[in-house]
């Protein structure tokens, strides 16, 4: 097997376990069956979940069998990972509805043609209260309370109902039906995905290998990319909206970002960090990263138009060539736009910061600030603008 299209399958992977099982698999020479599931929880993608949907890109170009999994029936019990408390479960109806934009939204990435798209009601919903029995005869309480959100829940007299314990069971057993070679999942995933590795085993079946991809940081650069911290990016939103918070995450987040959501060759991003070390300006770089990733889920022509408004609204705003640089630190992950050009010493105080923004003369990366309350998040990089001859370049740090 050929050693760059190794590297090439474990760029950006967290772990891979069997490493030495995968390279066994490839050298069959035949299409293995790539299996990642996602659970229709939302409505809509952002760029966090196509960290490992661009994995199964890189599968699919090479020639493997694409196992696009949907969770209509775990979705409706609830993954508890990570959650301190039972989640509630979705409606049918709400599964089912986030499920059909959820395969709108993968085939701007994966080919259609060439992706098998399964729910696991289809077999789940045939089995019977003596078949479930069967399957939870192959698993173990002990085994289960392994689980690090399990153990915590356990040794602090927290409550965990019986179908939690049934959601990685469940999720094991998909692998078994779907008979993967290969199981993708964010590191969060780990225990649920080496359960399918255990019934497979109990099955008769060649255990799958796994592949954990790192959690992608949000705008912040602090938290997990999630739409109820507001620091996503959804693959649907608009063009314009999609290069200006790409634009506006810090130099160091970038290279994280190059490196999982890019499909460029890696060493030709080494070679850009090397350039951007000898001097040459971080922001050239995010212009491409922002217009790769707009190109991939609109088209080419939006992401001219996009990197066109984005460098007219600076011109409008009549920015100068050189400002104040600035780093500010925040203690709880966020800044009030108030203080924050108080502290930056654009304003002599928060209410002549609240004025100035109720009369439209504050401006983030020449787009006026209307709301006085609004929160800047950590790791965030953007040029503020008080009146027309205030201006600073303020990074927020934690």
């Amino acid at each position: 097997m050929q050693e760059d299209v190794l590297a090439s399958l474990l760029r950006g992977t967290d772990e891979v376990l069997v490493q030495q099982e995968l390279i066994k698999k490839l050298e069959e020479g035949r299409p293995l069956r790539i299996k990642a599931g996602f659970d229709p929880t939302a409505p809509d993608l952002h760029l966090g979940h196509t960290v490992l949907i661009n994995k199964l890109k890189q599968f699919q170009d090479l020639g493997h069998e694409i196992l696009f999994l949907i969770g209509d029936f775990t979705g409706m019990i609830g993954d508890p990972t990570g959650k301190n408390v039972t989640r509630k479960p979705l409606t049918r109806d709400e599964v089912l509805s986030n499920a059909k934009t959820y395969q709108d939204q993968v085939f701007k990435i994966l080919d259609p043609n060439k992706t098998q798209v399964l729910f696991n009601s289809s077999w789940m919903n045939a089995m019977s209260p003596a078949d479930l029995i069967q399957l939870a005869a192959k698993h173990t309480v002990a085994r289960m309370l392994e689980r690090d959100d399990f153990s915590k829940r356990f040794k602090s007299g927290q409550s965990i109902a019986i179908h939690e314990f049934l959601y990685p069971l469940i999720q094991g057993y998909d692998s078994v039906v779907m008979k993967a070679d290969v199981e993708l999942g964010g590191t969060d995933q780990k225990f649920n995905l080496l359960v399918g590795r255990q019934l497979q085993e109990v099955y008769g079946q060649k255990p799958q290998v796994v592949m954990t991809m790192p959690i992608l940081e949000g705008l912040d650069g602090v938290q997990k990319m999630s739409k109820s911290l507001n620091n996503y990016i959804g693959i649907a939103d608009a063009a314009d909206d999609m290069f200006g918070k790409l634009m506006s995450i810090s130099d160091e987040l970038m290279w994280r970002y190059f490196e999982l959501l890019s499909f460029r060759p890696m060493l030709e991003i080494k070679a850009w960090i090397q350039e951007c070390e000898q001097g040459a300006n971080p922001r050239n770089y995010k212009v491409k990263l922002a217009q790769e990733i707009i190109e991939r889920f609109h088209d080419g022509a939006a992401a001219i138009r996009a990197l066109e408004n984005f460098e007219a609204r600076f011109q409008r705003g009549a920015m100068p060539e050189e400002m104040d640089e600035l780093a500010l630190k925040s203690e709880t992950g966020r800044y009030c736009i108030a203080n924050l050009l108080k502290d930056a010493g654009l304003v002599s105080g928060t209410s002549e910061a609240i004025r100035m923004i109720n009369q439209g003369a504050v401006k983030i990366d020449g787009e006026k600030v209307s709301d006085p309350k609004l929160e800047i998040l950590v790791g965030t990089e953007n040029i503020y603008q008080v009146g027309k001859r205030k201006f600073a370049r303020i990074k927020i740090t934690a």
